[in-house]
């Protein structure tokens, strides 16, 4: 079996400050916005052009700042930003914040391996659905750009500890690293440019070795193929090198909150108020925070239900968003929080006035996820928040013509 990883053919290796958290990461906008202002040559300039503060004063869109994102990464690569490299990989390890390192590889992975249900072939296996919007504002800032700069995060599911081993070995090996990076939770990420060579092709075999689960980056890799490209950018990491936290939602304009708990009781669900703050509750339970008070919440799963209509994600959006709320989880106002936020984060947006319901989830198990995607079932959207996050705009690809 030939492998679906790839070198970089033309890659963008950050000099430094350009590094990242990805644009889908943030509950606010305005985070973005504060970032640019601080640190202009972070990468969320380009990846979210509208939300630059120049942007923001002018009330452009996305659509009507792509031009000025093309010409911003232009600007980044001309002022030493970022140093061309040709048919590269890069090896990846996060570090700190009391966690064991992390390892994963920047490289190029076939698009026509992408796999979305069972019956579609391919080694790649994207397991979430998308909100359509998104996949199209990914698909036209490539175009416009003409560069990736945020990576999908694949798991290796059959060859991982090949790849553990030969990453830990190289990385040991090659001495000070290319670039480092510090994100928010004091992580370092540091990446190594590894050119031709034996060396280089070990990573790309074990990378490629088996079944890539999309861990993070549905939309970037629905938009590689909406957008024609033969290959996309991606971070193959294992499963020893992630876990998988919470992801919330936060709900707007309900009406009617106050009687929220009784319509949930009407819909089969046992509801009893907490005594203390809502926190990430256990499986099987939500918790609930809303004006009137704090509430945990067993749902009604389905009598037949299988393994995924059994998730608490999944029954969170059957029975609270559309069946109690009547909700499309689509929404605009559904907005989904990732792990990143603390609990009291969550209670503080209610207590605020900026949303009406907090609704926080416990985890999805690592080999809960691994076992859905392997039987080719598709995950509730937003329903896995992973980390450590890989960082963009620290290995960047030029998209030339398949």
């Amino acid at each position: 079996m030939q492998s679906p990883a790839h070198p970089i053919g033309r890659a963008w290796i950050s000099a430094g400050g350009t590094g990242a958290q990805n644009y889908d990461e943030f509950a606010d906008d305005a985070e973005i916005t504060a970032i640019v202002a601080a640190n202009p040559a972070s990468a969320l300039a380009v990846e979210m052009p509208h939300r630059t503060p120049e942007a923001v004063a002018a009330g452009r869109s996305f659509a009507e700042s792509l031009p000025a994102a093309a010409e911003r990464f232009a600007s980044a690569r001309g002022d030493g930003h970022y140093r061309a490299a040709e048919r590269v990989v890069g090896l990846y390890r996060i570090g700190g914040a009391g966690d064991a390192p992390a390892y994963g590889v920047f490289c190029m992975v076939d698009t026509d391996q992408i796999s979305a249900s069972a019956d579609e072939p391919g080694l790649v296996i994207r397991n979430e659905d998308v909100f359509v919007a998104k996949v199209r504002e990914r698909v036209a800032l490539a175009d416009a750009v003409g560069a990736l700069l945020s990576p999908v995060l694949l798991m290796q599911t059959s060859a991982e500890a090949a790849l553990h081993a030969v990453l830990v070995e190289l990385a040991d090996r090659l001495g000070e690293p290319t670039v480092t990076d510090t994100d928010p939770q004091g992580r370092t990420h540091a990446v190594w440019v590894l050119g031709p060579g034996a060396d280089q092709d070990r990573v790309l075999a074990a990378a490629g070795g088996g079944e890539l689960i999309v861990a993070d980056g549905n939309h970037r890799s629905l938009a590689a193929q909406v957008g024609g490209l033969s290959r996309f950018l991606a971070v193959v990491t294992t499963p020893e090198s992630v876990a998988i936290q919470p992801y919330h939602r936060l709900v707007t304009e309900v009406a009617d909150v106050a009687s929220l708990p009784a319509r949930l009781r009407e819909a089969g669900a046992a509801v009893t108020e907490l005594t203390g703050p809502a926190e990430v509750p256990p499986a099987g339970t939500v918790h609930l925070v809303t004006p009137a008070g704090s509430y945990a919440v067993r749902l009604p799963a389905p009598d037949a239900a299988d393994v995924v209509d059994r998730l608490d994600y999944s029954v969170v959006e059957s029975v609270l968003l559309r069946g109690v709320l009547d909700l499309d989880p689509g929404d605009k106002r559904v907005t989904y929080v990732g792990g990143d936020y603390p609990p009291a984060w969550l209670r503080g947006e209610v207590d605020a006035g900026r949303a009406d319901l907090a609704v926080l989830i416990a985890p999805v198990s690592v080999e809960d996820f691994v076992a859905v995607n392997l039987a080719r079932r598709k995950m509730p959207r937003k329903s896995t928040w992973f980390t450590p996050k890989a960082r963009g705009g620290l290995v960047c690809a030029e998209i030339r013509p398949s």
